[in-house]
């Protein structure tokens, strides 16, 4: 990796990372009170850019392979959340069931369950706009920046 890319090399080094982000006008869409995460879409971007530009440059390869692993990653994580829950969800139709529970109580475990799910990918969404903004950022210096958390699914 050269020291010192060329401007146009960081544009689109960074535009690897910001392009992750064009799914966030779609998580306006709420549903249930908790915004909505559209996996998938968060790693388009950068899977496209990267695989159009990667052979132009060293310095685009690295930016669009850090990235595609973060956006990665975040699938991952949030897909263990969505499992989690609906896991807690069927555990807790279990035990109305079994015990009975009345309408009520159960109207406010299922709330306190979409508070949680929501609160964990506002999470993801959060650290993701953050990340990825400091991350482009410093692709854009020139910078080396690698994301915290991230599997390194390619290398």
């Amino acid at each position: 990796m050269r020291k010192n890319p060329k401007q146009q090399v960081r544009i689109w080094a960074m535009l690897c990372h910001l392009s992750a982000l064009l799914w966030l006008p779609l998580a306006g869409v709420l549903f249930l009170g908790i915004p909505l995460y559209l996996p998938f879409l968060n790693f388009l971007g950068p899977l496209i850019i990267w695989s159009w530009k990667k052979t132009k440059d060293p310095w685009i390869d690295f930016q669009g392979k850090e990235s595609l692993n973060f956006q990665l990653s975040l699938t991952v994580y949030a897909f263990i959340v969505i499992v989690a829950s609906l896991f807690l969800v069927v555990v807790t139709f279990g035990i109305a069931i079994m015990t009975t529970l009345i309408a009520k109580q159960l109207d406010t475990v299922f709330n306190s369950l979409l508070a949680v799910l929501g609160v964990f990918i506002s999470v993801l969404m959060l650290s993701q706009l953050i990340l990825v903004n400091f991350a482009a950022i410093k692709a854009y210096k020139g910078q080396h920046y690698r994301y915290p958390f991230t599997i390194r699914f390619l290398r």
